[in-house]
């Protein structure tokens, strides 16, 4: 769906192979764009995002049995992060959640969100539930740095109070995220007020900022995307989406066997790491590109960005046997660059309860 901002003056559309297609790619200054997320206020059009709504009255059990999530403890405005797995504990679908008057809104990519809705139709069985695209209904923008509540203040508007809260709008509803700033809310509002909405916020003080300059944010956040930073392959531990979006105490749902396994037992065969680029503009590696340690292939490169502080950085799915301090080579044959490991971007590695049992049996 396109977005109306596209053709507002200043607005700069992506490249046409952009995931972010229909949406402002900037307004003239990315990296300006990511200053004032960082340092002040930022408002960010991400009306390609796809919206699900499903009102009805098992939705939170019907839900929970479906998702990684305890839907059945998330609270009347309320919000998070769910994920779809399948029977291999496999990555199919994220999703930010809110519930709020009735209805579960799950906002997710684009692309996926046909499946995603063609999944939740055929589960439904005897629930009382009504899945639906509510795409042409909402849209989301996202606001974004340290003076954001001082900014919804200005326009006498409800500020969720701590990440997860989510308040009714004349027109939606406003959510508080903990990326891809320190500081950041979505506004899920109604699609054909979106020019509005948006003059408002500029009005009131925020930079418009277009998915340049939200995707190195992103980035720098170590927040993955589905279909960039994930592959078919991908299972939550892999990805940092363990404390986001799944609650390890809940109880069954489709690929829940590999989920339990791995944090008690085991360790994820790949972890999702920040890396720095070196190379022009010009010459940097794509999306799905391998990471390579000397001629092995040892990852797989996410999503590419410029950040404003960091240069060129990237996300990548790299093997855990890889040490930190390797030199890698990262995109095609053709036109290789060298990175390295930010160290700060790895997780900690907690040992596994049942692991850690196990050798307190065996002493």
């Amino acid at each position: 769906m396109i977005s109306p901002l596209l053709t507002a003056p200043g607005a700069v559309a992506p490249p046409d192979d952009s995931p972010d297609a229909g949406v402002p790619w900037h307004h003239g200054d990315p990296f300006s764009e990511q200053r004032s997320a960082a340092r002040s206020v930022a408002v960010f059009d991400r009306s390609n995002r796809a919206v699900i709504a499903i009102p009805g009255e098992d939705r939170l059990s019907w839900l929970h049995s479906l998702t990684s999530q305890h839907f059945t403890a998330l609270g009347e405005g309320a919000g998070t992060e769910a994920l779809v797995l399948d029977a291999q504990g496999r990555v199919e679908h994220h999703v930010a959640v809110a519930n709020l008057d009735g209805a579960v809104y799950l906002d997710t990519e684009a692309a996926t969100a046909p499946a995603l809705l063609d999944y939740l139709v055929k589960m439904r069985f005897w629930s009382k539930v009504e899945p639906r695209d509510a795409t042409a209904e909402f849209a989301v923008l996202t606001v974004v740095g340290p003076e954001t509540t001082a900014l919804l203040g200005r326009l006498d508007l409800p500020v969720p109070a701590a990440r997860g809260d989510v308040v009714a709008l004349r027109d939606g509803f406003a959510r508080r995220v903990s990326w891809p700033g320190s500081d950041a809310v979505d506004l899920v509002i109604a699609r054909e007020k979106l020019s509005a909405w948006w003059s408002a916020l500029t009005g009131a003080g925020a930079r418009a900022a277009g998915s340049y300059a939200f995707e190195a944010l992103r980035v720098e956040s170590l927040h993955a995307r589905l279909g960039l930073d994930t592959d078919e392959r991908t299972i939550p531990h892999e990805v940092n989406w363990i404390a986001e979006a799944v609650h390890l105490n809940k109880g069954c749902y489709r690929g829940q066997e590999t989920v339990s396994k791995v944090h008690n037992v085991g360790r994820p065969p790949r972890r999702m790491l920040l890396l720095h680029l070196d190379g022009t503009p010009e010459v940097q590696p794509q999306t799905g590109d391998p990471v390579l340690l000397g001629e092995r292939v040892v990852g797989r490169v996410g999503t590419v960005a410029m950040h404003h502080e960091l240069g060129t950085i990237a996300l990548a799915l790299v093997k855990r046997s890889v040490p930190l301090e390797a030199e890698l080579l990262t995109g095609a044959p053709d036109r290789l660059v060298q990175a390295s490991i930010d160290p700060d971007s790895v997780p900690p590695d907690t040992p596994a309860p049942g692991r850690i049992a196990a050798q307190k049996l065996g002493r």
